[in-house]
């Protein structure tokens, strides 16, 4: 895939990039591992400062960086000027919090009296220069969460970003250099996903992590495996929005509508498949399937569109063969299922898909099983909360998953027994510097964000002292 910015509004390719040369990787490498050496022996004070300087300059940024991202994959121009502030957000939280979150650990007197220390404790050291390979749905969020809490925690990153959004990816490192990071502190590496086996078997990359599909994941968490080395996978997700009698079912609807269409349907933790009990699925089908065809579908650069475009003319195909083989196999479109019909002027070659609403599902069909990346939702009429959390297990992911009833019972229930990362009851799931993010099954393993996330990519070294 060439490097490039190509408008998924227009399908108009903009501006190409060359790939680095085996040489440029080299350089990057150099500098990242020389930056380490002094890097990792800065005061969070002085991490603090740096990471607080970079936020104040994302802040000023933001309108800039949010046409870029939009111009780059599409979403809305709102929703990209809310990614700009949110990472920002993070960034502060942890510049104000990263000392406390990797402060050490000392383990009560009494559980280390026979061990003949006279003092032990657990002290949290960086592992060095860390390889991001991240994606282009969330193109400034997804690299700030992993480099806030890596950078706060004394490592240094080296971005391999996706290959559609380089003008973000050239733009965070920048940032970076501007706010006052040392040279190589974090570099990004315009290369095709071909040249990261190599840079991740180098021995000055100490560890990965990643964001993306499976089959990603699967290849770089073998050569990390093969090379002994530490890797996070935030991989897909296929969440369930299970509505059970007790919701507030007019929220649970509106609510719904945003949790499938965000980001133009292309998150992983986005809700997709919709699991309703069968006493309210009647008056749940109809609000949310309103409340999807009532979405404007159009230019992501207008403040009146709520949908854009998918960001890749195999994204939107691959979409359309999801739905096409649902209703082949006897599934029914509730509304959408194409590619709109009526585009402003200067968009009939955008790769746009209409919101769509699918019901009748089976386990015969491929979308049961793969995640539907756009804005298409499936509805499922479950009889009781034992069935609503077969269906809800019944997927190879389990990133998070979203709960609306207002019975206790059922909360208890459902937190024992969905398996996801996350369990979100009467809301829709969403990430917090604060709170720890990641899945379970084939969404990957590991965390990113809270004191979890900036952990991972720390040492935690035993300190023992016999006088």
């Amino acid at each position: 895939m060439p490097i490039a910015t190509v408008n998924p509004a227009t399908g108009e390719t903009l501006k190409t990039f060359d790939e680095l040369t085996p040489d440029g990787i080299e350089r990057c490498l150099a500098a990242a591992d020389a930056a380490f050496r002094g890097y990792r022996t800065t005061t969070f004070a002085e991490r603090a400062r740096l990471l607080e300087r970079a936020a104040d300059l994302l802040e000023a940024d933001r309108d800039d960086i949010a046409r870029t991202m939009t111009t780059e994959m599409g979403k809305p121009l709102g929703a990209a000027r809310a990614e700009a502030a949110k990472c920002v957000k993070a960034m502060r939280w942890y510049a104000a919090n990263a000392e406390r979150l990797l402060a050490d650990e000392h383990p009560p007197e009494a559980d280390i009296r026979d061990s003949g220390a006279v003092h032990a404790r657990v002290h949290y050291r960086p592992l060095g220069p860390v390889l991001a390979v991240m994606p282009w749905n969330f193109p400034l969020w997804q690299v700030v969460r992993f480099a806030a809490p890596a950078l706060m925690a004394g490592n240094v990153g080296l971005l391999k970003h996706a290959s559609n959004v380089p003008q973000t990816a050239l733009y965070l490192e920048d940032l970076f250099r501007r706010a006052g990071y040392p040279d190589g502190c974090f570099r990004t590496l315009l290369v095709g996903s071909r040249a990261v086996e190599g840079i991740l078997r180098d021995d000055r990359v100490a560890a990965a992590t990643l964001t993306g599909s499976e089959p990603a994941g699967r290849s770089v968490a073998a050569v990390a495996g093969d090379e002994i080395k530490k890797t996070v996978l935030e991989l897909g997700g296929s969440d369930p929005y299970v509505v059970m009698p007790s919701a507030d079912i007019e929220e649970a609807a509106r609510v719904a509508v945003t949790a499938r269409a965000q980001n133009n349907g292309q998150s992983c933790i986005a809700a997709k498949r919709f699991i309703v009990h069968t006493d309210v699925f009647d008056a749940f089908r109809e609000r949310f399937t309103a409340g999807m065809a009532a979405l404007t579908v159009g230019d992501p650069m207008d403040e009146s569109t709520d949908v854009g475009p998918l960001a890749s003319e195999s994204g939107r195909d691959g979409l359309q063969e999801l739905v096409e083989d649902a209703v082949r196999r006897g599934a029914t479109v509730l509304c959408g299922g194409g590619r709109p019909r009526h585009l402003p002027e200067g968009l009939e070659r955008g790769w746009f898909y209409e919101p769509t609403v699918l019901t009748g599902i089976t386990p015969a069909m491929r979308i049961h099983q793969e995640e539907t990346f756009g804005p298409v939702a499936t509805l499922y009429r479950v009889a009781d909360a034992e069935e609503a959390v077969a269906v809800a297990n019944d997927t190879y992911f389990g990133l998070s998953s979203n709960v609306w009833t207002r019975d206790e019972e059922d909360v208890r229930r459902f937190v024992r027994d969905l398996e996801a990362g996350g369990v979100f009851v009467n809301g829709m799931t969403a990430s917090h510097p604060a709170l720890p993010f990641g899945g379970v099954k084939r969404s990957g393993y590991g965390r990113e964000l809270s004191g979890h996330g900036i952990k991972e990519f720390c040492n935690a070294t035993t300190v023992w002292q016999a006088s």
